[in-house]
């Protein structure tokens, strides 16, 4: 019997309470307030994602009249949040692996805030350029270890519904970020837009510091006491707490080899096809067209004869239907299913999609048409952010083993980022190029390949404990496309 064993087990013994008692945090709070109160609070991170990304916006006339931007000049502006939100992916796992998760979203907290009083308080377009890109290490260190703080916390039959507590948060912050743009121009300046998002930075790293670390990783620092208490404050009876510390503790044992191998160890075919599932969603999750629609909905709109206020409350009703969506899907993740919510909304993506791009392809595009491409452009957000947006985070904090998590977690952030880069950097080209009927039927071809893609190489993981999505992918059974793997190797 191992050492780390007995004393969880002589940590059983000397919990008073017995295995059925309910539990209770310091405050006298129950275990699941308790844990709706942490997923919670960490999902302010989701907030400050969402309405700094968006809030540039509403910001960026204000700003170009300011220091006189070129157009080049003002891709580069809003681009840099977006190469700083890859950067800080990268960063924040080795940062979440040495000094934990609870510790690193404070970091992350005092970024936020640090890079939104450089941006408000810079006097030129580069200085701007460069806080935003320190603004944007803060963004991507959230996208990177807020799900996974609180998938590590969250028992797995709440697990989905949890995780998309950060979804909603950013639906949130760009829904706010869309109302502050449009009606607070006349008496905020774009400085004011900006550091406003410091307030709720300055919440979240306050709110941290009462709220448990994750027990995964106090595991693996071999802090069992600390653990047992952590994980006691969000499960309802001791006999769970003692059952998963132990599940922990046998996958951790199993793990430790593997997490002392650094980055080498994602080159392991074992590991691959988490590797592939979980990367492959965050690429669709951009690639799909979501990020292009919110930040380039005025342009497209106005290009068809919309008046530049109707383009804006058309654009104020996207990010309305984003957080809709999202919270809709928060309450169907954990019943549906992760991989069969995405599949049954991709197609109407798709049609919405290549709707859309037959009005401007047969020229359809008219006055007497403007409801008809709202519609369509309704239609492929509601779809959308309530199916694939919806699993985009939730995957990259489930299926990536323990050995792996935090360098995967950050890769999985990373390629979500990029791939947005990406995007959105060759939106108005690619409409250029295309035209904006051929640029959705491009987008719906991206959509078409996301779905393909989730149906062979994701896995459905609904109801499964981190440990026991560990143990099918180490059997093979991870995914349709493992199992068939398998068989075909056994019949050779």
């Amino acid at each position: 019997m191992s050492d780390d064993y007995k004393n969880a087990s002589a940590g059983a013994a000397e919990e008073k309470r017995p295995d059925d008692s309910p539990q209770r945090d310091e405050s006298g709070l129950s275990a699941e307030v308790y844990l709706l109160s942490t997923a919670g609070i960490a999902a302010i991170a989701g907030f400050l994602y969402g309405y700094d990304t968006g809030i540039i916006s509403g910001a960026l006339l204000q700003i170009s009249n300011e220091f006189h931007l070129t157009h080049t000049s003002q891709e580069l502006v809003t681009s840099a949040i977006l190469v700083g939100a890859v950067i800080g992916a990268l960063s924040t796992g080795k940062l979440a692996a040495v000094i934990g998760r609870r510790y690193t979203i404070m970091c992350v907290a005092v970024l936020f805030i640090i890079g939104v009083l450089c941006c408000g308080f810079s006097t030129s377009a580069t200085l701007l350029g460069l806080s935003r890109l320190v603004l944007g290490a803060a963004v991507g260190g959230a996208s990177q270890i807020v799900p996974v703080y609180i998938a590590e916390l969250a028992p797995p039959a709440k697990r989905g519904s949890l995780v998309t507590y950060f979804n909603i948060s950013i639906g949130v912050g760009i829904l706010g970020a869309g109302l502050v743009g449009a009606y607070l121009q006349d008496v905020w300046s774009w400085r004011t837009m900006i550091m406003v998002a410091g307030i709720p930075a300055l919440v979240l790293a306050l709110g941290m510091f009462k709220l448990p670390e994750s027990p995964r990783w106090l595991v693996g620092q071999k802090r069992l006491k600390e653990a047992r208490q952590s994980l006691g404050m969000v499960r309802e009876t001791n006999r769970e707490v003692m059952r998963e510390i132990r599940a922990i503790q046998e996958n951790r044992k199993v793990s430790s080899k593997a997490q002392r191998a650094g980055w080498s160890e994602l080159r392991k075919p074992w590991l691959r096809p988490a590797l592939i599932a979980g990367l492959g969603v965050a690429a669709f999750t951009q690639l799909s067209g979501i990020e292009m629609m919110i930040y380039y909905t005025p342009t497209f709109l106005t290009d068809a004869g919309f008046s530049h206020k109707a383009a804006l409350y058309s654009a104020l009703g996207v990010a309305a239907i984003y957080l809709v969506m999202t919270i809709a899907g928060k309450t169907m993740v954990d019943h549906v299913g992760r991989r069969r919510l995405a599949l049954i909304m991709l197609p109407g993506a798709i049609i919405s999609l290549l709707l859309l791009g037959g009005i401007w392809v047969f020229g359809a595009n008219g006055p007497n048409t403007a409801w008809l491409i709202v519609i369509c452009l309704f239609a492929f957000m509601t779809f959308n952010s309530g199916g694939i947006q919806v699993i985009g985070w939730l995957v990259g904090a489930e299926v990536y083993p323990t050995a792996i998590r935090e360098k995967a977690s950050s890769l999985h952030a990373a390629v979500l980022w990029g791939s947005n880069l990406f995007l959105t950097g060759t939106a108005l080209s690619m409409v250029s190029l295309l035209t904006i009927g051929g640029a959705m039927w491009f987008y719906a071809i991206l959509n078409i390949l996301g779905f393909v893609f989730i149906y062979f190489f994701v896995p459905e993981t609904k109801g499964k404990s981190l440990e026991q999505i560990e143990k099918d992918l180490k059997d093979g059974q991870f995914s349709r496309f493992q199992i068939d793997e398998r068989k075909h190797h056994h019949a050779d």
